[in-house]
């Protein structure tokens, strides 16, 4: 019986090992290329490829490291062929980033199985007539490598960050000018770690303790996260999460260490009134509902109906008695629901966003993300302020946090805002940089009090 990573060979007689996780991760490749999310196409293939544990892992190793170092990669690639990577077929120069990045980023893959499930994917993906092309670039990174080859650095200090860890010019270019060169060096470093897995957990139903105790039971190492009272971080591999103990019976969830600082910045007090205005998929809209006990009453508002549904899974099981869930713009709420004017003693604008705080958990958000994009983002953000202030109580107040690091979306945006409404006052304002040491996204938060 062949393993689950064995498939037969180009020509049906021999079974390649480890061929099926890198036949799913040039396909997730392939993917991200033509504008599939890699977390949503990384869920759908390993649902439609049962595979092992390990296959699995492998699969989001090779897809996530070769999507993130894709410059790098690129850059590799201008060295060692004669073709330059941009004008490469799409499908071969996702085949050559698979390789190469086995070959020059994980010490643990034999240099043969690198070079031989490349080329054996190459003839079973129909591009056996460059499968020569495919071995001879590989074998040539093979003795590179060995030889000590290094990149050529460009002369540039931003283009030389760029190259070496793989973020965008543009973006490099702005974090020289935002941190200087030690803290845009830290930020891209960050940027290329694989995440912390963090836990948060439900106090309602259990404690953190409890939790630690039953993961070890398995062989699940956690500690205690010292900035979450209700944190965990988990060491080691983690395996399949739902079949971890507790989490059926809603005693946890996943959500990064930095977004559980945000909704206790609310400041929540029990039976009031709040509005998570930009809710789902859920986090914080659940966060809400353990901090205030199950009383009072959460409304979680989001325009994707989608994204309530997996709200609404999430909050049935993490146990959400008092929140209510409602598909609307938030930037224009008040036109559909009048009667909500001054009605929230609390609100949070968990607002849309470029992401950049969080380039390390989502691997394809440093090449999706343009300039011209984050002027959009900034206009959305504006209205969803000015829609959302309307329903804040006097006395009320309302948190603004985004999961980036880019002033205009963060600093710059709330002294705008502050400017247009003096009734406003800013009592506590953060900017949580990628820790490469600590862990942690990106993230920036803004406290806004109501006179």
């Amino acid at each position: 019986m062949l393993s689950s990573s064995s498939v037969a060979a180009a020509d049906g007689s021999v079974p390649v090992p480890g061929l099926l996780p890198r036949r799913v991760a040039w396909e997730l490749l392939q993917a991200v290329a033509s504008g599939a999310y890699a977390d949503v196409a990384l869920e759908r293939a390993l649902r439609q490829n049962p595979m092992s544990g390990a296959d699995r892992g492998l699969v989001m190793e090779l897809a996530y490291g070769a999507i993130r170092q894709r410059q790098w990669l690129d850059a590799w690639l201008d060295r060692l062929g004669k073709v330059p990577a941009c004008k490469q077929p799409p499908v071969l120069r996702w085949l050559l980033h698979l390789g190469l990045y086995q070959i020059l980023r994980m010490q643990r893959i034999p240099p043969a199985a690198a070079v031989n499930t490349s080329v054996e994917l190459a003839k079973t993906g129909k591009l056996a007539r460059l499968a020569p092309v495919v071995n001879g670039i590989l074998r040539a990174a093979l003795r590179a490598r060995d030889a000590g080859m290094v990149l050529l650095e460009p002369e540039d200090s931003a283009a030389r960050l760029a190259q070496a860890e793989s973020l965008p010019l543009w973006l490099v270019e702005q974090l020289l000018v935002w941190r200087g060169e030690v803290g845009a060096e830290l930020f891209a470093r960050a940027s290329n770690q694989v995440p912390t897995l963090d836990l948060r957990i439900n106090r309602r139903r259990t404690s953190r303790e409890n939790v630690r105790l039953a993961l070890e039971a398995i062989g699940v190492e956690s500690t205690p996260i010292q900035s979450c009272p209700d944190g965990l971080m988990v060491t080691g591999s983690p395996g399949d999460l739902s079949q971890w103990p507790g989490y059926q019976q809603g005693h946890w969830c996943v959500q990064d260490r930095s977004a559980q600082l945000v909704a206790p910045l609310l400041g929540l007090q029990p039976g009031e009134r709040i509005l998570d205005a930009c809710a789902a998929p859920g986090g914080k809209a659940t966060h809400l509902v353990e901090l205030m006990g199950g009383s009072g009453e959460v409304w979680a508002v989001d325009r994707s109906a989608g994204r309530l549904k997996r709200l609404a899974d999430n909050a049935a099981r993490l146990g959400g008695d008092c929140l209510n869930a409602l598909v609307a713009d938030a930037t224009n709420l008040l036109a559909v629901k009048p009667s909500w004017r001054g009605s929230f003693q609390r609100i949070l604008v968990d607002a849309p966003c470029s992401g950049l705080g969080t380039l390390a958990r989502h691997a394809d958000a440093r090449w999706r993300v343009t300039p011209l994009q984050i002027e959009g983002l900034v206009i959305l953000q504006s209205k969803l302020l000015e829609g959302l202030l309307p329903l804040l109580s006097s006395g009320g107040r309302l948190v603004y946090a985004t999961c980036t690091i880019h002033p205009a979306e963060n600093f710059d945006q709330i002294e705008a805002f502050l400017g247009r409404h003096p009734e406003l006052s800013l009592s506590q304002e953060q900017q949580l940089w990628p820790d490469p040491e600590h862990g942690g996204d990106g993230f920036y938060s803004a406290v806004l009090d109501l006179s």
